[in-house]
Protein backbone atom coordinates (compact mmCIF):
# COMPACT_ATOMS: atom_id res chain seq x y z
CA UNK A 1 0.00 0.00 0.00
CA UNK A 2 1.19 3.51 -0.81
CA UNK A 3 -0.22 6.94 -0.06
CA UNK A 4 -2.75 6.78 -2.90
CA UNK A 5 -3.93 3.16 -2.95
CA UNK A 6 -6.46 1.70 -0.55
CA UNK A 7 -5.28 -0.84 2.04
CA UNK A 8 -5.70 -4.36 0.70
CA UNK A 9 -7.59 -6.34 3.34
CA UNK A 10 -7.95 -10.12 3.15
CA UNK A 11 -11.37 -10.84 4.69
CA UNK A 12 -12.02 -14.50 5.48
CA UNK A 13 -15.64 -15.61 5.73
CA UNK A 14 -15.02 -18.23 8.40
CA UNK A 15 -17.42 -21.13 8.94
CA UNK A 16 -19.46 -21.37 5.72
CA UNK A 17 -22.60 -22.56 7.54
CA UNK A 18 -22.46 -19.63 9.99
CA UNK A 19 -23.11 -15.92 9.66
CA UNK A 20 -19.62 -15.10 8.36
CA UNK A 21 -20.47 -15.12 4.63
CA UNK A 22 -23.43 -12.77 5.25
CA UNK A 23 -21.27 -10.42 7.31
CA UNK A 24 -18.69 -10.31 4.51
CA UNK A 25 -21.47 -9.58 2.01
CA UNK A 26 -22.68 -6.65 4.11
CA UNK A 27 -19.14 -5.38 4.48
CA UNK A 28 -18.60 -5.55 0.73
CA UNK A 29 -21.86 -3.66 0.18
CA UNK A 30 -20.61 -0.78 2.33
CA UNK A 31 -18.53 2.17 1.19
CA UNK A 32 -15.66 1.62 3.63
CA UNK A 33 -12.44 2.94 2.13
CA UNK A 34 -10.60 -0.36 1.75
CA UNK A 35 -9.78 -2.78 -1.03
CA UNK A 36 -11.79 -5.70 0.32
CA UNK A 37 -10.55 -9.07 -0.91
CA UNK A 38 -13.11 -11.68 0.13
CA UNK A 39 -11.57 -15.09 0.70
CA UNK A 40 -14.41 -17.55 0.35
CA UNK A 41 -16.41 -19.54 -2.17
CA UNK A 42 -17.83 -17.33 -4.93
CA UNK A 43 -21.25 -18.96 -5.05
CA UNK A 44 -21.51 -18.95 -1.27
CA UNK A 45 -20.84 -15.21 -1.22
CA UNK A 46 -23.54 -14.67 -3.83
CA UNK A 47 -25.96 -16.78 -1.81
CA UNK A 48 -25.12 -14.82 1.35
CA UNK A 49 -25.62 -11.51 -0.45
CA UNK A 50 -29.03 -12.69 -1.63
CA UNK A 51 -29.97 -13.63 1.95
CA UNK A 52 -29.01 -10.13 3.08
CA UNK A 53 -30.80 -8.41 0.22
CA UNK A 54 -27.65 -6.71 -1.10
CA UNK A 55 -26.26 -6.57 -4.62
CA UNK A 56 -22.56 -7.29 -5.10
CA UNK A 57 -20.29 -6.90 -8.09
CA UNK A 58 -17.74 -9.70 -7.65
CA UNK A 59 -14.49 -9.83 -9.60
CA UNK A 60 -11.40 -12.01 -9.30
CA UNK A 61 -8.53 -10.40 -7.42
CA UNK A 62 -5.77 -9.46 -9.82
CA UNK A 63 -3.41 -8.34 -7.07
CA UNK A 64 -3.24 -4.74 -8.28
CA UNK A 65 -3.81 -1.76 -6.01
CA UNK A 66 -6.86 0.46 -6.40
CA UNK A 67 -7.53 4.02 -5.30
CA UNK A 68 -11.31 3.76 -4.98
CA UNK A 69 -13.83 1.02 -4.31
CA UNK A 70 -17.49 1.75 -5.06
CA UNK A 71 -19.97 0.37 -2.56
CA UNK A 72 -20.94 -3.17 -3.49
CA UNK A 73 -17.76 -3.91 -5.41
CA UNK A 74 -15.57 -6.68 -4.02
CA UNK A 75 -12.72 -8.78 -5.31
CA UNK A 76 -12.44 -12.43 -4.40
CA UNK A 77 -9.94 -15.23 -3.90
CA UNK A 78 -12.19 -18.16 -4.69
CA UNK A 79 -11.81 -21.10 -2.30
CA UNK A 80 -14.14 -23.94 -3.34
CA UNK A 81 -16.31 -25.57 -0.72
CA UNK A 82 -15.69 -29.18 0.16
CA UNK A 83 -19.41 -29.92 0.48
CA UNK A 84 -22.70 -28.07 -0.11
CA UNK A 85 -23.62 -25.68 2.70
CA UNK A 86 -26.74 -25.91 4.79
CA UNK A 87 -26.88 -22.75 6.88
CA UNK A 88 -26.84 -23.50 10.59
CA UNK A 89 -25.38 -26.99 10.15
CA UNK A 90 -21.55 -27.07 9.97
CA UNK A 91 -20.10 -29.95 8.00
CA UNK A 92 -16.62 -31.29 8.83
CA UNK A 93 -16.21 -31.86 5.08
CA UNK A 94 -15.68 -28.07 4.83
CA UNK A 95 -12.87 -27.97 7.41
CA UNK A 96 -10.18 -27.84 4.71
CA UNK A 97 -12.07 -25.03 2.98
CA UNK A 98 -11.81 -22.98 6.19
CA UNK A 99 -8.15 -23.80 6.74
CA UNK A 100 -7.32 -23.02 3.12
CA UNK A 101 -8.90 -19.57 3.49
CA UNK A 102 -6.79 -18.86 6.56
CA UNK A 103 -3.64 -20.10 4.86
CA UNK A 104 -4.18 -17.84 1.83
CA UNK A 105 -4.74 -14.85 4.10
CA UNK A 106 -1.71 -15.52 6.30
CA UNK A 107 0.67 -16.26 3.43
CA UNK A 108 -0.57 -13.21 1.52
CA UNK A 109 0.12 -10.99 4.52
CA UNK A 110 3.57 -12.51 4.99
CA UNK A 111 4.58 -11.89 1.37
CA UNK A 112 3.06 -8.41 1.17
CA UNK A 113 0.11 -9.30 -1.06
CA UNK A 114 -2.26 -8.07 1.65
CA UNK A 115 -1.85 -5.25 4.16
CA UNK A 116 -3.93 -6.98 6.84
CA UNK A 117 -6.30 -9.86 7.46
CA UNK A 118 -9.77 -9.56 9.00
CA UNK A 119 -11.31 -12.85 10.06
CA UNK A 120 -14.90 -13.97 10.35
CA UNK A 121 -15.90 -16.53 13.01
CA UNK A 122 -14.99 -20.20 12.68
CA UNK A 123 -16.54 -23.33 14.19
CA UNK A 124 -13.60 -24.96 15.98
CA UNK A 125 -15.52 -28.13 16.78
CA UNK A 126 -16.26 -28.80 13.12
CA UNK A 127 -12.57 -28.56 12.20
CA UNK A 128 -11.57 -30.85 15.05
CA UNK A 129 -14.28 -33.32 14.04
CA UNK A 130 -12.57 -33.51 10.65
CA UNK A 131 -9.49 -34.86 12.43
CA UNK A 132 -7.51 -31.60 12.32
CA UNK A 133 -6.35 -30.31 15.72
CA UNK A 134 -7.42 -26.66 15.78
CA UNK A 135 -7.61 -24.38 18.82
CA UNK A 136 -8.31 -21.11 17.05
CA UNK A 137 -7.29 -18.36 14.64
CA UNK A 138 -4.70 -16.95 17.01
CA UNK A 139 -2.79 -20.20 17.32
CA UNK A 140 -3.10 -20.93 13.58
CA UNK A 141 -1.58 -17.59 12.57
CA UNK A 142 1.12 -17.78 15.25
CA UNK A 143 2.26 -21.17 13.98
CA UNK A 144 2.07 -20.09 10.34
CA UNK A 145 4.21 -17.02 11.03
CA UNK A 146 6.50 -18.67 13.58
CA UNK A 147 5.66 -15.96 16.09
CA UNK A 148 4.82 -15.63 19.77
CA UNK A 149 1.58 -13.75 20.18
CA UNK A 150 -0.74 -12.09 22.68
CA UNK A 151 -4.51 -11.68 22.41
CA UNK A 152 -5.86 -8.15 22.66
CA UNK A 153 -9.52 -7.18 22.82
CA UNK A 154 -10.04 -3.53 21.94
CA UNK A 155 -12.97 -1.14 21.88
CA UNK A 156 -12.91 2.63 21.32
CA UNK A 157 -12.85 3.08 25.11
CA UNK A 158 -10.61 0.29 26.38
CA UNK A 159 -7.85 -2.13 25.39
CA UNK A 160 -7.36 -5.40 27.26
CA UNK A 161 -4.62 -8.02 26.78
CA UNK A 162 -4.42 -11.46 28.34
CA UNK A 163 -1.53 -13.23 30.04
CA UNK A 164 -3.44 -16.53 29.74
CA UNK A 165 -6.38 -17.25 27.48
CA UNK A 166 -8.45 -20.43 27.44
CA UNK A 167 -7.21 -22.17 30.57
CA UNK A 168 -9.23 -23.66 33.41
CA UNK A 169 -9.13 -21.27 36.35
CA UNK A 170 -7.38 -23.92 38.43
CA UNK A 171 -4.46 -23.92 35.98
CA UNK A 172 -3.92 -20.16 35.87
CA UNK A 173 -1.73 -19.64 39.00
CA UNK A 174 0.90 -22.13 37.83
CA UNK A 175 0.91 -20.53 34.37
CA UNK A 176 1.69 -17.05 35.71
CA UNK A 177 5.48 -17.21 35.64
CA UNK A 178 8.11 -14.47 35.31
CA UNK A 179 8.99 -15.77 31.84
CA UNK A 180 5.35 -15.63 30.68
CA UNK A 181 4.80 -12.12 32.02
CA UNK A 182 8.06 -10.81 30.58
CA UNK A 183 7.29 -12.26 27.15
CA UNK A 184 3.72 -10.97 27.21
CA UNK A 185 4.59 -7.48 28.38
CA UNK A 186 7.38 -7.27 25.79
CA UNK A 187 4.98 -8.15 22.96
CA UNK A 188 2.31 -5.73 24.21
CA UNK A 189 4.80 -2.90 24.69
CA UNK A 190 6.30 -3.43 21.23
CA UNK A 191 2.94 -3.65 19.49
CA UNK A 192 1.61 -0.47 21.10
CA UNK A 193 4.67 1.33 19.75
CA UNK A 194 4.81 -0.18 16.27
CA UNK A 195 1.12 -0.77 15.51
CA UNK A 196 -0.68 1.86 17.55
CA UNK A 197 1.91 4.66 17.36
CA UNK A 198 2.25 5.10 21.14
CA UNK A 199 5.87 6.02 21.84
CA UNK A 200 5.73 5.46 25.60
CA UNK A 201 3.04 2.86 26.35
CA UNK A 202 1.50 2.84 29.83
CA UNK A 203 0.47 -0.68 30.81
CA UNK A 204 -1.76 -1.45 33.79
CA UNK A 205 -1.11 -4.93 35.17
CA UNK A 206 -3.81 -6.65 37.21
CA UNK A 207 -3.05 -8.78 40.21
CA UNK A 208 -4.07 -12.43 40.18
CA UNK A 209 -5.80 -12.52 43.55
CA UNK A 210 -8.62 -10.42 45.03
CA UNK A 211 -7.31 -7.02 46.13
CA UNK A 212 -4.06 -7.88 44.29
CA UNK A 213 -3.20 -10.31 47.10
CA UNK A 214 -3.63 -7.78 49.91
CA UNK A 215 -0.02 -7.94 50.95
CA UNK A 216 0.11 -11.72 50.87
CA UNK A 217 -3.03 -12.31 52.96
CA UNK A 218 -5.00 -13.43 49.86
CA UNK A 219 -2.25 -15.21 47.97
CA UNK A 220 1.45 -14.75 47.33
CA UNK A 221 1.60 -14.64 43.52
CA UNK A 222 1.83 -10.86 43.57
CA UNK A 223 4.67 -10.79 46.12
CA UNK A 224 6.60 -13.74 44.75
CA UNK A 225 6.14 -13.36 40.99
CA UNK A 226 4.33 -10.30 39.67
CA UNK A 227 5.86 -7.45 41.70
CA UNK A 228 9.53 -8.53 41.29
CA UNK A 229 9.04 -8.90 37.54
CA UNK A 230 7.36 -5.50 37.21
CA UNK A 231 10.14 -3.84 39.21
CA UNK A 232 12.77 -5.37 36.94
CA UNK A 233 10.99 -4.26 33.77
CA UNK A 234 10.45 -0.76 35.16
CA UNK A 235 14.21 -0.55 35.67
CA UNK A 236 14.55 -1.38 31.98
CA UNK A 237 12.29 1.54 31.04
CA UNK A 238 8.75 0.14 30.82
CA UNK A 239 5.92 2.25 32.26
CA UNK A 240 4.01 -0.35 34.29
CA UNK A 241 1.22 0.35 36.76
CA UNK A 242 0.32 -2.25 39.35
CA UNK A 243 -0.37 -4.91 40.21
CA UNK A 244 -3.84 -3.39 40.50
CA UNK A 245 -6.93 -4.94 42.06
CA UNK A 246 -9.18 -5.95 39.19
CA UNK A 247 -12.32 -4.65 40.90
CA UNK A 248 -11.16 -1.01 40.74
CA UNK A 249 -8.79 -0.98 37.76
CA UNK A 250 -11.57 -0.18 35.28
CA UNK A 251 -13.31 2.67 37.10
CA UNK A 252 -13.45 5.89 35.03
CA UNK A 253 -10.95 7.71 37.22
CA UNK A 254 -8.30 5.05 36.53
CA UNK A 255 -8.58 4.77 32.77
CA UNK A 256 -6.71 7.94 31.79
CA UNK A 257 -3.64 6.52 33.56
CA UNK A 258 -3.03 3.69 31.11
CA UNK A 259 -3.15 2.74 27.42
CA UNK A 260 -3.85 -0.96 27.93
CA UNK A 261 -4.63 -3.45 30.69
CA UNK A 262 -2.88 -6.79 31.08
CA UNK A 263 -5.24 -9.25 32.77
CA UNK A 264 -4.04 -12.49 34.28
CA UNK A 265 -6.88 -14.62 32.89
CA UNK A 266 -9.72 -14.53 30.38
CA UNK A 267 -12.72 -13.68 32.54
CA UNK A 268 -10.88 -11.23 34.79
CA UNK A 269 -11.29 -8.36 32.35
CA UNK A 270 -13.35 -9.38 29.33
CA UNK A 271 -16.76 -9.14 31.05
CA UNK A 272 -16.07 -5.45 31.65
CA UNK A 273 -15.15 -4.85 28.04
CA UNK A 274 -17.97 -6.87 26.53
CA UNK A 275 -20.65 -5.43 28.79
CA UNK A 276 -19.68 -1.96 27.63
CA UNK A 277 -19.00 -2.51 23.94
CA UNK A 278 -19.92 -6.00 22.78
CA UNK A 279 -20.75 -4.94 19.22
CA UNK A 280 -17.69 -2.67 18.99
CA UNK A 281 -15.07 -4.99 20.42
CA UNK A 282 -12.33 -6.24 18.13
CA UNK A 283 -9.96 -9.17 18.63
CA UNK A 284 -6.39 -8.20 17.65
CA UNK A 285 -3.44 -10.60 17.56
CA UNK A 286 -0.30 -8.83 18.79
CA UNK A 287 3.15 -10.15 17.94
CA UNK A 288 2.46 -11.29 14.39
CA UNK A 289 4.57 -9.79 11.57
CA UNK A 290 1.28 -8.65 10.03
CA UNK A 291 -1.99 -7.06 11.13
CA UNK A 292 -4.80 -9.39 12.13
CA UNK A 293 -8.16 -8.26 13.49
CA UNK A 294 -11.31 -10.26 14.00
CA UNK A 295 -14.89 -10.17 15.10
CA UNK A 296 -15.31 -10.94 18.79
CA UNK A 297 -18.29 -13.27 18.47
CA UNK A 298 -19.08 -16.76 17.28
CA UNK A 299 -20.73 -18.26 14.23
CA UNK A 300 -24.33 -17.57 15.40
CA UNK A 301 -25.63 -20.69 13.70
CA UNK A 302 -29.20 -19.90 14.72
CA UNK A 303 -29.09 -16.72 12.60
CA UNK A 304 -27.20 -18.12 9.62
CA UNK A 305 -29.01 -17.68 6.32
CA UNK A 306 -31.57 -15.28 7.77
CA UNK A 307 -29.85 -12.06 6.72
CA UNK A 308 -30.40 -10.68 10.23
CA UNK A 309 -26.91 -11.06 11.71
CA UNK A 310 -25.46 -7.80 13.05
CA UNK A 311 -22.31 -6.84 11.10
CA UNK A 312 -21.17 -4.22 13.65
CA UNK A 313 -18.23 -6.24 15.01
CA UNK A 314 -16.90 -7.04 11.52
CA UNK A 315 -17.19 -3.37 10.58
CA UNK A 316 -15.30 -2.42 13.75
CA UNK A 317 -12.59 -5.01 13.00
CA UNK A 318 -12.25 -3.72 9.46
CA UNK A 319 -12.03 -0.08 10.53
CA UNK A 320 -9.29 -0.94 13.02
CA UNK A 321 -7.40 -2.92 10.37
CA UNK A 322 -7.57 0.11 8.07
CA UNK A 323 -6.26 2.34 10.84
CA UNK A 324 -3.43 0.01 11.78
CA UNK A 325 -2.43 -0.48 8.13
CA UNK A 326 -1.79 3.22 7.65
CA UNK A 327 1.89 4.18 7.90
CA UNK A 328 2.43 5.99 11.19
CA UNK A 329 5.10 7.44 13.40
CA UNK A 330 5.09 6.92 17.16
CA UNK A 331 3.80 9.90 19.13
Amino acid sequence: MNATTLPRLAVTAGEPAGVGPELVARLAASDLAADIIAITDRDLLRQAAQACGVTLHIADDDGLGITHRPAGHVRIRHVPLGAPVRFGAPDPANAQHVLHMLGIAADGCLDGTFDAVVTGPVQKASINEAGVPFSGHTEFFAERAGAEVVMMLASPELRVTLATTHLPLSAVPAAITPALLERTLGIVHGALRSRFGIAHPRIAVLGLNPHAGEGGHMGREELDTIIPLLERLRADGMDLIGPLPADTAFVPAMRPRYDVVLAMYHDQALPVLKSEAFDRTVNVTLGLPFIRTSVDHGTALDLAGSGRADPASLFAATRLAIELARPRATV
